[in-house]
């Protein structure tokens, strides 16, 4: 079967995007699947952090060992690269990290602003967006290796945005209790629609995940119901509680997946509960 694509995206930072990706990829590597994750969000480096191996990352970079990169797949000349590296297999070898959960990461990397730019100066729409797309159906496809394709993107509708919608078509968005996040999910569910009509792509909305809910606020529920209301199936099966335990596990370099169910709060079992109910249904509505 041809791997399953998803991008994580909304217009707007400090959502969970980045999370919301870690926990996802952990839990379907806990439930028998091969997944890579590809971070687009740019220096912050995010990814790596959470996954424990951001100082590996940067001694690369530092030592000019991070070449190819992330943002080297999206250079026109690519594919010319991966033949004098001796081929898909080769090439993800040199681009892919293993982490300690499981998942494989091709972490961020400075030039990613670059590149944005770079691409900026190809005249061509579809050129000049499916250049990701190009990287999974040439490189990663042919490995054969991956069940499921994550990627993590800006958190604004740049280049490296577009590519990545382009590439997996299906959307995840993380959007926490609140008014503005509720109003951009509309946003970029139009802007999805826009892309469908204007370029024939075909992306879609696959998943509206609610996060960091806090149990017994009522702009919590007030938020939930008109999600609900709204879009229907589109939201996942299980809100994320808010729980400091999330945080603390990525600032320690792992997600939730990677501690003793009994070295768990009881914030952080339902939070993983949530995430493994949501990535459950979002493997079963990825195309």
């Amino acid at each position: 079967m041809p791997t399953k694509r998803c991008s994580t995206y909304l217009a707007k930072g400090g959502t969970g995007k980045s999370t919301s990706t870690a926990h996802i990829g952990a839990a379907l590597v806990e439930q028998d699947h091969d997944v890579l994750l590809l971070d687009l969000a740019g220096k912050q480096d995010d990814l790596a952090t959470i996954f424990g191996i951001h100082d590996s990352v940067q001694a690369d970079v530092a030592n000019d060992d991070a070449y190819p990169n992330i943002a080297t797949t999206m250079e026109e000349d690519w594919s010319q690269l991966v033949d004098i590296l001796g081929g898909p297999e080769a090439a993800l070898d040199e681009l892919v990290y293993e982490t300690s959960e499981g998942v494989d990461l091709i972490p961020a990397h400075e030039s990613l602003d670059t590149m944005d730019a770079d691409l900026g100066n190809v005249d061509n729409a579809q050129e000049r967006y499916s250049r990701l797309r190009r990287f999974l159906d040439k490189t990663v496809e042919p490995t054969d290796r991956y069940d499921v394709v994550l990627l993590d993107l800006p958190g604004a509708p740049n280049n490296l945005t577009y590519n990545g919608i382009w590439a997996t078509r299906d959307v995840l968005t993380p959007v926490l209790p609140g008014e503005l996040e509720v109003k951009q999910a509309r946003g970029l569910r139009d802007d999805l629609v826009m892309i469908r009509e204007e370029y024939d792509i075909d992306a879609r909305l696959a998943m509206l995940i609610l996060n960091q809910y806090q149990r017994g606020r009522n702009l919590s529920k007030r938020k939930h119901q008109e999600l609900e209301e709204e879009f229907g199936d589109l939201l996942a099966p299980e809100w994320v509680v808010s729980s400091e335990q999330v945080a603390q596990a990525t600032e320690e370099g792992h997600t939730l997946f990677a501690i003793d169910e009994d070295e768990l709060t009881s914030t952080g079992a339902d939070a993983k509960a949530a995430f493994s109910e949501n990535a459950k249904a979002l493997y079963e509505r990825l195309r």
